[in-house]
């Protein structure tokens, strides 16, 4: 089979390893940003994580071989991880917060940057605390519960005057932006339908994730805002309605509060439909788009790589890059260079995906399409 290169990647998308351009809006982001920096003399961008999770440390890591940030600060209520982070990671003891004495960052110089890792539900107030005290926020997805909370987050963050952006990592991952693409230039036509799904068996383990009053819902707002991001990039369109059905509950102790299952169907102004799946029963992990003169696809597609992917040209070889690296990199570049962030990571899309979850949960429990136009 025909495999496309790097260099064929490079040439049809000027964009090379390590991603160091980026895509400039959603839905039209196949313009590319000009690459207008100047040459980098060695200041990084000072972050502070607030809540260290398991992502949480994969961001530290990515941190640890940036080019433009560091791991300056730390925010979390378990004394044991202060002082474990603050070991392994070099992190002084005045940049060290818990949740109650945190907005005193505002006096700390030494932190840029607050990127928020905490359960779903608790986005909006910390974002809103990092943005009174005068610090840029990325913030993880979903960015909010709801679209409300995510508005109040965009206000608080313009009046502050500091850039708000929210973790969209595969939209410098290299498989993802080829998957755009060939979608948005109709290389192979007119997209006409999209499936995408993500799971993963979690077992019998009960952690945050099923507490609505923390999640905000189940595996829909944790996994399948990945398959809906997927399937408004591919089409470079805002879908007009939805349909939706929860899956049925093989754990009715785990799943008493929030969907372990969830199937539903987006109907795109082009006539393009996007069928998705998301779940904590099996493993799945699979993006395929079908066009008038052939197809593309992803499976690994959405997790943390390696990706392997295929069209009806032949296989698709690009290289692996390090995700949270890569995009906490651009993103650091354009702040250090006090330049605006591109809209295909900032709250205004960030909001768009969470409405689009609450059109979802609204048709699976009433059984209706629900319209968003």
């Amino acid at each position: 089979m025909k495999k496309i290169s790097r260099r064929t990647f490079v040439h049809n998308f000027g964009i090379g390893v390590g991603a160091t351009t980026v895509m400039a809006s959603l839905p039209s982001f196949m313009s590319l940003a000009k690459n207008n920096s100047a040459i980098h003399d060695g200041k990084k961008l000072n972050i502070a994580l607030i809540g260290l999770g398991r992502y949480a440390g994969y961001l530290a890591e990515g941190l640890l071989v940036s080019k433009y940030c560091r791991l300056a600060g730390i925010v979390t209520g378990t004394p044991s991880k202060a002082l474990g982070w603050g070991k392994k990671y070099n992190i002084p003891e005045k940049n060290k917060y818990n949740y109650q004495n945190f907005d005193a960052i505002i006096h700390n110089k030494d932190i840029d940057l607050v990127y928020v890792v905490l359960p779903n539900a608790m986005h909006k107030e910390y974002v809103i605390r990092a943005a009174k005290a005068g610090k840029h926020v990325i913030v993880e997805k979903p960015m909010a519960v709801t679209a409300s909370d995510c508005q109040e987050m965009i206000d608080a963050c313009e009046k502050a005057g500091v850039q708000l952006a929210v973790g969209y990592r595969l939209h410098y991952e290299p498989y993802n932006l080829e998957m755009k693409r060939l979608g948005q230039e109709k290389v192979f036509g007119q997209v006409r339908l999209i499936e995408t799904s993500l799971g993963y068996n979690t077992g019998d383990t009960i952690d945050w994730h099923q507490k609505k009053a923390l999640s905000g819902g189940g595996p829909l707002v944790n996994l399948g805002i990945y398959c809906i991001q997927a399937s408004r990039y591919i089409l470079g369109e805002e879908p007009i309605s939805v349909t939706a059905q929860f899956g049925p509950i093989t754990n009715k102790i785990k799943y008493a509060e929030v969907e372990e299952s969830i199937t539903w169907q987006m109907n795109f102004p082009s006539g393009a439909v996007s069928n998705s799946a998301s779940t904590n029963n099996c493993g799945v992990d699979r993006l395929f788009a079908s066009a008038d003169d052939g197809f593309f696809e992803l499976s690994p597609a959405i997790s943390y790589g390696p990706f392997k992917g295929r069209t009806s040209y032949g296989e698709l070889n690009f290289p692996e890059i390090n995700q949270q690296q890569t995009q906490l990199d651009e993103i650091g570049k354009l702040i250090l260079e006090n330049k605006k962030l591109p809209s295909h990571i900032t709250g205004e899309e960030g909001i768009k995906d969470v409405r689009i979850i609450e059109a979802i949960y609204e048709a699976a429990k009433t059984g209706k399409k629900v319209s968003l136009i």
